[in-house]
């Protein structure tokens, strides 16, 4: 899955102040927006992640609790990537934790979208001067065997089409301004995405419970989070079920072979260069990502 590191909207390798992007393609995307908003918050999101200077929130430009205007502006901007040669290769899901929730006043998930080049290998060292804000998040991620496009969409259905879970490390980023962000901000902002690590030890749901796991993270020796499954929905299935009925609501339903980041275990924290990070599920085993401060050094 891993690719050469491209250009566009939510990929920042591109030098502060040059395009990373198709600026054409992108208005031409952006003026099919169904209200003027949509098209301003893309405009807005995009330049903030080629240019890597953070923006303001797009609340003023959409409401903050307007969820269709949200995911508008996120599917012109995953068309843009998509139109400048970027591969969808999943998604991801966000404010799966009550508390974080109820921080930003709404009582759903939300869900990005996952690219090809923006997942890392374990042995590769990740420039933050591609990212803006980021911070790391332990997580389950779901491998699915077969597609949830069709038929009905329950627990056992959803369990069923997991080939096999692996622990995984999200790297979440945000291209809005010290983090001020709402739902329809974050949701507008691709669920606030940035690259993501998997673990090498796949396990099928036979041998393992994802609400039961247990989870600790590690910058170097000190013990930066813990949490558990449990923290995900209930069960980092649930959040997997929501997802698949959402994206097939949205006409984008989840394929086979594609990666489901399930949602954190517990609290994300801040990395900087040099940081090595390491989240250990129960279960599941290990996985690690290590930082460095510029593309020279990955």
């Amino acid at each position: 899955m891993n690719a050469v590191r491209g250009s566009g909207a939510w990929n920042t390798a591109a030098p502060a102040g040059t395009a990373g992007g198709d600026d054409a393609a992108m208005t031409e995307l952006a003026s099919t927006g169904t209200r003027p908003g949509v098209a301003q918050a893309a405009a807005r999101l995009d330049a903030a992640a080629r240019t890597r200077r953070p923006c303001s929130p797009v609340r003023d430009l959409i409401a903050a609790d307007d969820v269709d205007a949200a995911y508008a502006v996120q599917q012109v901007l995953v068309e843009a990537r998509i139109a400048a040669g970027a591969r969808v290769v999943g998604r991801k899901i966000g404010l799966t934790s009550e508390a974080v929730q109820r921080q930003l006043g709404v009582d759903r998930p939300d869900f990005g979208v996952l690219f090809d080049d923006m997942r890392y290998r374990q042995d590769e060292t990740i420039p933050l001067d591609r990212l803006l804000q980021p911070k790391v998040e332990a997580e389950i991620a779901f491998v699915l065997g077969t597609d949830l496009a069709d038929g009905e969409l329950d627990a056992a259905r959803v369990r069923a089409a997991v080939a096999h879970a692996v622990p995984a490390l999200e790297i979440v980023d945000s291209r809005v301004a010290g983090w001020d962000i709402s739902f329809a901000d974050t949701v507008a902002d691709n669920a606030s995405s940035g690259l993501f690590v998997l673990g090498e030890d796949t396990v099928p749901l036979s041998e393992v419970e994802p609400a039961q796991t247990g989870m600790t993270m590690t910058i170097g020796e000190t013990v930066v989070s813990t949490g558990s499954g449990a923290a995900c929905l209930g069960d980092p299935l649930n959040a997997l079920k929501w997802l698949a009925v959402t994206a097939r609501e949205f006409g984008r339903p989840l394929r086979a072979g594609q990666v489901v980041l399930s949602g954190a275990l517990g609290p994300m924290v801040p990395v900087e260069p040099g940081s090595v990070v390491t989240a250990r599920i129960t279960g599941l085993g290990t996985v690690t990502a290590r930082f460095g401060a510029t593309l020279e050094e990955s």
